[in-house]
């Protein structure tokens, strides 16, 4: 065949693939998420194999052995007790709650790792939804952002490096960076959950937090988070959402979930000169590692290969909760 171009040249051998490879991984490129909760012992988490909530005991040695394998972010997640929980979810900005007393130990004993925070009530309040809910069943956006304003400069006086809103209230970004620089913590970074679809992905991780909408209080309770979290089947709306969250002084733009919306998180590429982060969500996670147990797939060729998509989408950062284990793959090469 008389071929000018053969771009089969350039794939002939490991070394000359590597030579052009466009996009890398490596462990700083990971967020790793983690639940906590009050017990003594780490208890595994049933719909996510291989994830656990810590005891602060077991978070501590897990956030040294993510250290070690060169991962250099965590993000927290509460599983608060039931007899906290209240309708206007006022645990979540108690300095002494759970939330503030990890970040406290973990700036103690690994001071080096960059400490992300979750800034939404559906762990802290009896009805399972991220704001306020009205005794007519409707989610209160601006009484729900003043607590979240409040929770925020809790998490940044105990240490946090960023917050995380991801309640998707409308607004919350620039009323929680006026919080935190009127408290003098104008060093406390945004990384804003701007497109935040309502998504049946997140099943694996409402079990992990027993966040899920309930009805215990007698008033209705929405049974899904469509009327603040986007709608799936949109793809411009996220563009506003970014425009919005970069005005109001986000640090970060993320997208979330990450592996059914590479779409989006392409697109916010192209109009933002923001970070960009991919949250590779519980859903996601569980998929992986019930097909692996089955044999029907070799995990660690797909994890790496997921991951590795997020970086072709756009994505800087990702959190996953497959942070250690694709660190050690990477480090064995």
């Amino acid at each position: 065949m008389d071929l000018t171009y053969r771009p089969r040249r350039l794939r002939r051998t490991p070394a000359l693939r590597a030579l052009v490879r466009e996009h890398h991984l490596a462990p700083t490129d990971f967020i790793y998420p983690l639940f906590v909760h009050e017990g003594a012992t780490n208890e595994p988490i049933g719909a996510m194999p291989g994830s656990s909530r810590w005891s602060l005991e077991g978070l501590v040695d897990e956030v040294g052995r993510a250290w070690d394998l060169g991962i250099r972010c965590v993000v927290l997640f509460p599983k608060v007790a039931d007899g906290l929980k209240s309708e206007d979810g006022a645990e979540c900005f108690n300095e002494h709650g759970l939330i503030p007393r990890a970040i406290r130990l973990l700036k103690e004993v690994h001071p080096g790792m960059a400490i992300m925070t979750d800034v939404a009530l559906d762990p802290y309040s009896c009805d399972g939804h991220d704001g306020i809910v009205s005794d007519d069943g409707v989610v209160l956006n601006d009484e729900t952002v003043e607590i979240l304003c409040r929770q925020a400069v809790a998490q940044a006086r105990a240490g946090a490096d960023l917050i995380g809103p991801s309640d998707m209230m409308d607004g919350r970004v620039a009323a929680i960076r006026e919080s935190l620089d009127e408290e003098g913590f104008e060093h406390v970074g945004i990384i804003s959950y701007t497109a935040k679809y309502a998504s049946a992905y997140y099943g694996p991780f409402r079990e992990a937090l027993d966040s899920a909408p309930r009805t215990i209080s007698g008033k209705p309770i929405p049974k899904d988070k469509s009327t603040y979290q986007m709608d799936v089947a949109n793809g411009r709306e996220a563009l506003t959402e970014a425009l919005l969250d970069e005005q109001e002084g986000a640090d970060i733009l993320m997208v979330k979930p990450g592996l059914a919306y590479l779409d989006i998180i392409h697109r916010l590429r192209g109009e933002s000169e923001l970070p960009i982060a991919a949250y590779n969500v519980s859903g996601e996670y569980s998929m992986v590692k019930a097909a692996a147990e089955r044999g029907w797939i070799d995990e660690r060729a797909i994890v790496l290969e997921t991951l590795l998509c997020f970086r072709r989408a756009g994505a800087d950062l990702i959190l996953t909760y497959h942070a250690c284990d694709a660190a050690q793959w990477l480090k064995a090469g």
